[in-house]
């Protein structure tokens, strides 16, 4: 049986919290988490408004406001509450930025109710890499969580009862979260140190893993059987069995998380084959991931193949949910399911997404060579396709002409492809044209070293 290293160091586990109005349920949580790792290093940071003393406080509220605070925040008292939250949310993220490049971190805890819940989120997505575990116990865990957890891989857990004294149920609840960090903390540490194991008593050596391409694919439900075709033929066909193949749900929060990860050098290639949350984002509609989606890639000059899958949508809630202005005007609606409700693009709206792709593209692409749009003219989705719901050729054209007239002349290839979207040709057409954009990355990289 497979046992934990026995040189591996203790666990270091960050707890935020405010200490001025939740100290007592901190110092339980602190409690438990000794109980699961005994020699564990934990460090308790006063995040609160107002100052506490106690010995269990690694980094009091006085020093994270001197040493990590960007203005003058020494009469806290008599600032509105909107105010100290901004303060002490950036005095949060600052901290647990320095104290992540100075210390290994293998985990952070965090209770709280709406506001301690706000500012640890916000704080936790600012100053970690994705993969460190991250849990917040919260009042506000069963409700819309997006602002907090965002394009994050932060943990909610609903507290049930409000974290205020001492309950059984709290308890328990809290009891549980000292253990769900514990051993996401343990997971990630042994994540960290993989070329030894403890076995049987004896420490075995084991190989340092291989460096995989990693490829990215946006992907909606309407999308799906094409991406299929793209992974299997990447992993499959073309035995590429050094990849990683990462789907990303384009909801808005996947289009950010897929970006996040391109920023932070940590994707080699994208085929950006569901675009649709630029249609929510030009429309008005709930799956937007913000005015600078397409950026990331461009700048970051990874080999990347561009489509407009499902840009003949824009994605809203429940049927009763859809905006008004979209019923009176007798749009073309479609119950995707009982909780999504879909609005048919019109040509003015396609144009102005055609337009919002060319625009990005000529604004930030610097290796033209690297970067291919191919528009399956066929449908941009099965529901566009001739003959169904939301087959609107006038509509396509205005996309597909928009992306052409703003990328001629700029050494991007635009390509128009009979096929729809999901015929197992285009999928494996887009693979193929990848592969190919890869190897005039690595052959540019032999050069520069940037590849």
């Amino acid at each position: 049986m497979e046992t934990q290293n026995e040189t591996a160091a203790p666990l270091s586990i960050v707890i935020l919290g405010t200490c001025d109005t939740k100290l007592c349920e901190l110092l339980f949580l602190r409690s438990q988490i000794l109980s699961h790792a005994e020699d564990a290093s934990i460090t308790l940071i006063d995040v609160g408004r107002t100052p506490v003393s106690n010995p269990a406080i690694s980094i009091s509220q006085d020093d994270l406001l001197s040493n990590h605070a960007s203005t003058s925040s020494s009469d806290l008292s008599t600032m509105p509450r909107s105010r100290v939250m901004q303060i002490m949310t950036e005095a949060a993220t600052a901290c647990l930025k320095h104290f992540y490049s100075k210390t290994p971190i293998h985990g952070v805890i965090s209770i709280g109710g709406s506001g301690g819940t706000s500012l640890t989120s916000t704080a936790l997505r600012r100053a970690l890499p994705f993969l460190l575990p991250k849990l917040i116990v919260s009042t506000l865990a069963s409700g819309d969580t997006s602002p907090f957890v965002g394009e994050s891989d932060i943990t909610l857990m609903y507290s049930i009862v409000d974290i205020a004294g001492s309950n059984s149920i709290l308890n328990g609840v809290l009891e549980n979260a000292a253990g769900g960090i514990v051993g996401m903390a343990h997971a990630f540490q042994k994540r960290q140190c993989p070329e030894s194991r403890t076995h049987g008593g004896t420490t075995i050596q084991t190989a340092p893993k291989v460096k995989k391409l990693r490829i990215g694919i946006t992907m909606f439900g309407v999308t799906t059987p094409c991406v299929d075709t793209i992974r299997q033929h990447l992993l499959t066909t073309l035995r590429l069995d050094s990849c990683e193949v990462y789907i990303f749900h384009a909801t808005g929060h996947g289009g950010r998380a897929m970006e996040r990860l391109i920023s932070s050098s940590a994707l080699d290639a994208i085929i950006d084959l569901t675009t649709s949350e630029i249609a929510d984002e030009i429309v008005g509609g709930v799956m937007s991931a913000g005015p600078h989606r397409l950026k990331a890639a461009l700048v970051a000059r990874v080999p990347q193949i561009i489509s407009v899958g499902a840009c003949d949508m824009v994605n809203f809630g429940p049927w009763n949910t859809v905006p008004q202005r979209f019923v009176d005007s007798k749009r073309n609606l479609y119950e995707h399911n009982a909780s999504v409700t879909l609005v048919r693009t019109n040509p003015e709206e396609c144009k102005r997404i055609g337009e919002f792709i060319a625009e990005k593209v000529r604004d930030y692409c610097k290796r033209p060579e690297l970067v291919q749009v191919i528009l399956p003219t066929g449908g941009i989705s099965p529901l566009s396709k001739r003959g169904e719901v939301y087959a609107d050729e006038e509509a396509d054209e205005a996309l597909f002409g928009a992306i052409e007239d703003g990328l001629r002349g700029t050494g991007v290839e635009v390509v128009r492809d009979v096929r729809e979207i999901n015929d197992e040709g285009f999928g494996c057409e887009l693979a193929e044209r990848l592969v190919r954009l890869i190897e005039i990355a690595k052959r540019a990289g032999k050069e520069d070293h940037s590849f």
